[in-house]
């Protein structure tokens, strides 16, 4: 851990990090005690964690991983890399052909000695409170960097690649990002599957998942920490909370620095084709993503939604997109009833038949929007049909094809943060890159930077400016004497919220392979309250 000087106030702000209830005093009330109260200042974070999934059980994919930093971080001297994660022993199948011969017991999954899912002898070790340290890992680094700035890639077809966990510090901590891409020849799940690698957390909410007879779905749990986390997967499906057994789900073990993939059929008393997953970590914290493997209609990565809110934006719906099937759910007591918009181009429309959408409490509700972009890339905002901020949140994803019959292929899009400061996707191509941003409020200007290629080049900028209630899609900027992949980073630079994603395209034999990836703020600063009282603590983890 780095040891820094905080202010009083700040401390506050520490003990949120580590118990998520914090107790701020107000400014009169400062005024009126006679206490200075001073405007937080941001500054950058000094360490950041990153998880990356088990890429493919594939004998046919091969996966490529860009790791970056920008420049701006603090001081010299850091570091930033990743390490294998064990791959935990499991009684769930690992692919889709293990699924295939699992037979009926398969089906429902196992229970080990303990009655707990996941694991197995691994998951014994003794469970502490509390989330553990993220260490570097054993073994070579994987994807140091050298530098801010400057990517670093990697390539490897071995179907037994591990998860990645890694930590970054100093100068790369501020919006470190890793992204992984595979292409599938055949099988399935065929196609480009894309994510980025994610910060652990508590809490995961996975709209647009399902156990239908043709998909695989699998949930990746990657715990980074020295200390064992316990998860329980909930599914929700359009009549409520789903499960194949009492118990299912419950108590799922992820042993330290370790992975369990678990298959959401085995959950599930009969195939679900919508349904919503939630993770929690009752103990620990680890990172979590959905692989959804589909054998007519390909696959990619599900990434958890934003947190419920009454207002959402799905960005960066491709324009030719032939199909889009909306999921939401509502996790509290109350239903919600939301008016859903298509941010186009030039403004907002109302999808025919859908302006507006009844969700149900506990329960999930999807619709299918067809083609809904008709030629021009958008995004989709839901927002209140009343009751403005006190209605009930909710959470959100879609499901998007390409291409006509045999030949089509999947994305997702979930609903995702905005943009407040920057944030960053790495791993662009030269060719077959699309930046879309949104706008949904007011207008914005923003800043699109390309990094130095990974074979060489130089930094290119670009201003954008984003009118209100559009989307703006276009091809990001490439750096000068480009050479191999690169980062592109957003900054906002004024305005109102900014929502981000970008997209690849790689054709595939005739089959229009995509992946969408959206760009929440990095956050690459936290906010430290000012005072006149100086405190040590320590600062871990952003």
């Amino acid at each position: 851990m780095n040891r820094t000087v905080l202010s009083f106030g700040a401390v506050a702000v520490a003990l949120a990090a580590v118990t998520g209830v914090a107790a701020l005093t107000a400014p009169d009330e400062a005024a009126q005690r006679g206490e200075s109260a001073k405007a937080a200042a941001h500054k950058p974070v000094e360490r950041s964690t990153l998880v990356c999934p088990q890429p493919s059980a594939s004998d046919v994919a091969e996966t490529s991983y860009e790791a970056f930093t920008p420049k701006g971080g603090p001081g010299k001297k850091g570091s930033a890399a990743l390490y294998p994660a064990e791959l935990a022993e499991t009684d769930t199948p690992q692919s889709p052909e293990e699924d295939k011969d699992a037979g009926k017991d398969g089906k429902k999954g196992k229970k080990d000695e303990k009655g707990k899912r996941g694991a197995g002898k691994q998951g014994e070790q003794t469970e502490q409170q509390g989330a553990g340290t993220a260490d570097k890992g054993s073994g070579k680094p994987f994807l140091p960097l050298s530098s801010p700035g400057t990517p670093v890639t990697a390539d490897t077809d071995d179907p037994k690649a591990p998860a990645l966990t890694g930590t970054a510090d100093g100068p790369f901590a501020p919006g470190w990002t890793v992204q992984q891409t595979t292409s599938i020849g055949a099988g399935a799940g065929r196609g480009l599957q894309g994510t980025s690698c994610s910060v652990p957390d508590t809490s995961f909410w996975f709209p647009g998942a399902s156990t239908a007879e043709d998909r695989q779905d699998y949930v990746h749990l990657v715990n980074p920490d020295s200390t064992t986390a316990v998860v329980d997967l909930e599914l929700y499906d359009k009549k409520g909370k789903e499960r194949a057994s009492e118990g299912a789900g419950e108590d799922v073990t992820v042993p330290p620095r370790s992975t369990v993939p678990v298959l959401l059929s085995t959950l599930t008393a009969e195939p679900v084709t919508n349904v919503t997953l939630h993770v929690t970590a009752r103990t620990g914290r680890v990172g979590a993503q959905v692989q959804v493997l589909d054998r007519k209609l390909g696959g990619d990565w599900l990434p958890p939604a934003t947190d419920p809110s009454p207002r959402l934006v799905l960005p960066g719906i491709p324009k030719d997109a032939a199909s889009v099937r909306l999921a939401v759910f509502a996790p509290g007591d109350e239903d919600a009833d939301l008016k859903v918009k298509l941010a186009g181009r030039t403004g907002q429309i109302s999808p025919a038949g859908y302006e507006t959408l009844h969700v149900k409490a506990g329960m999930v509700t999807t619709v299918d929007l067809k083609d809904l972009t008709k030629g021009e890339a958008g995004s989709l905002v839901l927002s209140p049909a009343e009751g403005g901020e006190d209605a009930p949140g909710v959470v959100a994803a879609a499901r998007v094809l390409r291409g006509k019959g045999s030949k089509q292929e999947t994305a997702f899009i979930p609903a995702t943060e905005p943009v407040q400061k920057q944030a960053t996707a790495a791993g662009t191509t030269p060719t077959g890159a699309t930046l879309a941003l949104t706008a949904p409020e007011t207008g914005a200007r923003v800043r699109v930077t390309a990094s130095p290629g990974n074979g060489g080049g130089s930094p290119k900028s670009t201003t954008v400016s984003v009118k209100a209630h559009t989307t703006k899609a276009f091809t990001p900027p490439r750096p000068t004497g480009a050479k191999g992949t690169y980062a592109v980073t957003v900054e906002r630079l004024s305005g109102g919220p900014v929502y981000a994603s970008r997209t690849l395209e790689r054709e595939q034999s005739g089959l229009p392979a995509f992946t969408v990836q959206t760009l929440p703020d990095d956050r690459s600063t936290v906010a430290v309250p000012g005072s006149t009282q100086d405190l040590s603590v320590l600062n871990d983890d952003k």
